[in-house]
């Protein structure tokens, strides 16, 4: 998982910002508990004096009688407590520090270099904001994605494949590169006629890279070289660090690449990307309405050569499903008006 420090510190602080609160919780419940319960107090105190004496036993080495002894007054004190507090209506975990996390007891680590599965919700939730992806993988992610836009009865010249058989193989694909994220880079080259889609599979699989906590970027082609181009030859300093973050993020989708003003620029910046990100050993998704004789003389040989070692080539067929979408709803408020 690929955190700024920033984000990391952010998630650290809401542990601080929980610890915090659990304290000030535990003490409004002991107030009341041994206000109600006098004695509680009293056993508490005991439990704690206790337990103190068997860690200092425990740390000289002390495996004599006496730090049995030690055991033994504890579970002795503790089941008066909890005598106490069934009495008087009280919990059994009343007088214990609570926590919002029962496995990592709110500090987000199992073990010292583990984290536990809360920090790793924080950590996606963190980049799924980041990603600026949010409101549009609601809509559009595997659960809604339907394979009945594609026809199974006409078939590709090339391939001799129906739209759906394609269809099928591109989620077949796509799911595992999802399984096998994280392990080693792997990318795809998304193709196919606009309104196939190519956008649409891409957004599926980014929801399910985020919900692992990976960070994802994405940029439809225009908005990438327009930021490369402002940070190239304006120097706007909104645009400073964009590059070392397209570079270094966990998964790049790089969305309708085409649909951009193509010049050397644009070519120079595009085998930049692909190339790094290879040697980074990061993971990028690319979709183009481009064939791939069209691409390769747009791009160049040499990016298109890199491109076909070291990318999964997906071919999406059939109708424009957008515009069909669309008629289906036109066709329906006709209905209903």
């Amino acid at each position: 998982m690929a955190l700024e420090n920033i984000q990391y510190d952010a998630i650290m602080r809401e542990y601080d910002r929980r610890q915090s609160q659990n304290r000030r919780r535990l003490e409004e419940h002991r107030e009341h508990a041994y206000r109600q319960v006098p004695q509680l107090k009293e056993i508490q105190d005991a439990i704690a004096s206790s337990s103190a004496q068997r860690i200092r036993s425990r740390l000289k080495g002390d495996c004599s009688e006496s730090s049995s002894a030690y055991e033994k007054k504890l579970q002795i004190l503790s089941k008066e407590r909890n005598r106490l507090l069934h009495e008087n209506g009280f919990p059994p975990d009343y007088l214990d520090m609570p926590c919002e996390c029962p496995l990592c007891r709110d500090t987000g680590y199992i073990s010292r270099n583990k984290k536990c599965a809360c920090f790793q919700k924080m950590a996606a939730d963190i980049l799924y904001q980041q990603s600026g992806l949010k409101e549009i993988l609601e809509k559009e992610n595997f659960e809604l994605f339907s394979f009945s836009f594609y026809s199974d009865r006409i078939r590709d010249d090339n391939t001799g494949k129906t739209p759906l058989e394609h269809a099928q193989f591109a989620v077949e694909k796509s799911q595992e590169f999802i399984r096998q994220f994280g392990n080693a880079a792997h990318n795809l080259f998304i193709y196919g006629d606009t309104g196939v889609g190519k956008t649409f599979l891409s957004h599926c699989i980014a929801c399910e890279i985020l919900k692992k906590a990976y960070s994802v970027l994405y940029f439809p082609s225009y908005d990438l070289f327009d930021l490369l181009a402002k940070k190239t030859f304006s120097k706007e300093s909104s645009s400073e660090g964009a590059l070392e973050y397209i570079l270094n993020c966990d998964l790049l989708i790089l969305d309708d690449l085409g649909t951009e003003l193509t010049n050397s620029f644009v070519s120079s910046q595009l085998f930049l990307i692909v190339n790094e990100r290879m040697l980074r050993e990061r993971s990028t998704i690319i979709s183009t309405n481009k064939d791939l004789e069209t691409f390769s003389e747009i791009y160049s040989t040499r990016t298109f050569s890199r491109i076909i070692q070291n990318y999964v080539f997906i071919n999406l067929i059939g109708k424009d499903i957008r515009r069909d979408i669309r008629t289906r709803k036109i066709i329906q408020e006709d209905k209903r008006l």
